[in-house]
C-alpha cells in the first residue's frame, strides 16, 4: 500500500524511480564497462566494452566490433549460455550450426573450432576454453517443450525459453523470428553415442570459461537457460559472466589461420570479403 502511494502520481512515480539510480544487485550490466573490478590477465580495464552477470532465464545482446574478445563464464556450474551470431550490417549472413561442424569436420566445439556463417566466412573463432562441455547439434529450448516440462515457457516467466528470449533480443537488433536460425550452447554437454542417440553430459563445473574472438562485426544474441536435455525435473539455470574487450582479429601467421586446410580456406573467404569493403 505504501508503495503504492508513493507512485500514485507522475512526480512519486518519477522521484522513486531516481531514488534507484546506484543501486547494485548481482546481475546487472556495469556501465561503463570499464568499472569492471577484476579484467582479465593482460586486459587493461580502458579496453573492456561490456561487462554484465546475467541470471538464469535471462537474455542479453551487443554489436561487437571485429577483433574483439567475448568472455563467458560459468559462475557456479549451472549456466547454459546459448550463441547466436550475425554479420553486423549484414544480419542475412548469420551463424550456421551445420556449416560450422560439417566444414571442419568436428562436431564438438572447443578451442581452435571456427563458428562459421552460412557463406563460408569466419563469423568468430573460440580461442580459449577451459569447459569442454558444449553443444553445436541440439539448439535452444522452445515455448512448447518449455510448457510441457515446466508449465510455462514465455518470456515473462519463471521458465522462459531460450527461442523466446532470442526473439526478444533479435527485435531490439531490427531482427524477426523468421531470421534467428539454430543456436550453438556453452558449458552444458552433450556427445553422440555409438547408436547415435545424444548424450546429455552436463557442466564441467564451476568457474569454467570460453573465449570467442569476433573475426568481422558481429551481432551477438545470448540467451542463458537450461539446455533442452537437461533431465532436472526443475529449472536449473544459474549466473554467466560475459566479458567482452578490444583485441584483435586472427591474421596470417596465426597458428588458427592454418590449423586446418578447411578453417584456412574459411578466413581467406572472410578476408577476401572485407578486403573488398575496404576493411584492413
Amino acid at each position: 500500500m505504501a508503495a503504492a502511494s508513493v507512485t500514485a502520481s507522475a512526480h512519486g512515480a518519477r522521484d522513486h524511480a531516481r531514488a534507484q539510480e546506484g543501486t547494485k544487485v548481482d546481475t546487472m550490466p556495469v556501465l561503463p564497462a570499464s568499472s569492471w573490478p577484476a579484467p582479465p590477465e593482460g586486459v587493461v580495464a580502458e579496453d573492456i566494452v561490456w561487462a554484465e552477470t546475467m541470471a538464469g532465464g535471462n537474455y542479453t545482446h551487443k554489436v561487437l566490433a571485429r577483433g574483439t574478445e567475448l568472455r563467458l563464464t560459468d559462475l557456479t556450474g549451472d549456466a547454459c549460455a546459448h550463441l547466436l551470431l550475425f554479420s553486423a550490417d549484414r544480419p542475412w549472413e548469420r551463424l550456421n550450426a551445420a556449416d560450422t561442424v560439417k566444414v571442419l569436420w568436428h562436431a564438438y566445439l572447443g578451442e581452435g573450432h571456427l563458428l562459421l556463417s552460412d557463406q563460408g566466412r569466419v563469423l568468430a573463432s573460440v580461442i580459449e576454453d577451459t569447459s569442454g562441455r558444449h553443444d553445436c547439434l541440439t539448439g535452444t529450448s522452445t515455448l512448447a517443450r518449455n510448457t510441457e516440462r515446466y508449465g510455462d515457457g514465455t518470456p515473462q516467466s519463471a521458465s522462459p525459453a531460450g527461442r523466446e528470449l532470442f526473439k526478444l533480443a533479435a527485435l531490439k537488433n531490427g531482427l524477426a523470428p523468421r531470421d534467428l536460425p539454430p543456436s550453438l550452447s556453452f558449458f552444458q554437454g552433450v556427445r553422440i553415442a555409438e547408436d547415435g542417440s545424444t548424450e546429455f553430459t552436463g557442466s564441467a563445473g564451476p568457474g569454467k570459461a570460453v573465449t570467442l574472438r569476433a573475426e568481422q562485426d558481429v551481432t551477438v544474441l545470448i540467451a542463458n537457460v537450461p539446455h533442452p536435455l537437461d533431465p532436472r525435473p526443475e529449472y536449473t539455470c544459474t549466473h554467466l559472466e560475459v566479458l567482452a574487450y578490444r583485441a584483435g582479429p586472427t591474421a596470417p601467421g596465426d597458428p588458427l589461420w592454418d590449423a586446418t586446410p578447411e578453417g584456412r580456406r574459411a578466413f581467406l573467404n572472410t578476408a577476401g570479403h572485407l578486403t573488398a569493403r575496404g576493411i584492413a
